[in-house]
């Protein structure tokens, strides 16, 4: 979902550059400099507002993490709550993720997350959808070996696809749930968006993955 235009995101932007990036093309294979220690990365692709980020990040300072989102609106909101709370193990990256094997290097991440991703349910949008083929193969680039994808989604169709996308790319399913709010076990650790308390609140059955890529 687009958010309307804010006017005082880009000043927030340019007074805050080292706390989010904006020209990220050095970057790949240098994002630990960004940070105060040297830890293990962990990328959310499409951020939002940045409550399941900022929340992750305050719940595991042993990791560092990246969230990445293209809208320079919403990029703004996240960037407000990382004024506040200035997190050392979080930064943010106002790019687009159709080229992240050039924004970071070969086996840079250890976690990915895609959270609430647009479901372009089109058929003539099906490149655009973050669990295709091609958006796979560069998670595998980036990601370590033993690195993995969580993936939660409300959308049944966009679940189904993606499931189908992974299988036929050989990854390894870990964790399925068709219910994740109704899964003691798998919701017990679980981190909620802005998006998904907002329709879990509806009704709105949430579907989750994580996987592997088999190398």
């Amino acid at each position: 979902m687009r958010l309307r235009n804010k006017p005082w995101a880009k000043d927030m932007i340019n007074d805050n550059l080292d706390l989010i990036a904006v020209q990220p093309e050095n970057m790949a294979g240098k994002w630990q400099d960004r940070f105060e220690k040297s830890q293990p990365l962990f990328l959310e692709l499409g951020s939002g507002k940045g409550g399941f980020i900022t929340e992750l990040a305050k719940q595991n300072p042993q990791n560092n993490y990246v969230a990445m989102e293209v809208q320079e609106g919403a990029i703004a909101l996240l960037l407000k709550k990382q004024v506040e709370n200035k997190l050392p193990n979080l930064q943010l990256l106002l790019a687009n993720g159709s080229n992240l094997t050039d924004l970071f290097a070969e086996g840079e991440i250890t976690g990915m997350y895609l959270n609430f991703s647009d479901p372009w349910p089109k058929t003539r949008h099906e490149k655009r959808r973050l669990t295709y083929k091609s958006f796979l193969e560069q998670y595998k680039t980036v990601l370590k070996d033993d690195g993995y994808l969580q993936f939660k989604t409300d959308n049944q169709g966009l679940f189904e696809y993606s499931l189908i996308s992974m299988n036929n790319f050989g990854m390894k399913f870990d964790e399925i749930s068709l219910d994740l709010h109704n899964d003691e076990t798998l919701n017990q650790n679980n981190i909620e968006t802005e998006y998904e308390k907002k329709f879990s609140k509806k009704g709105f059955r949430i579907n989750y993955l994580k996987a592997h890529f088999n190398n």
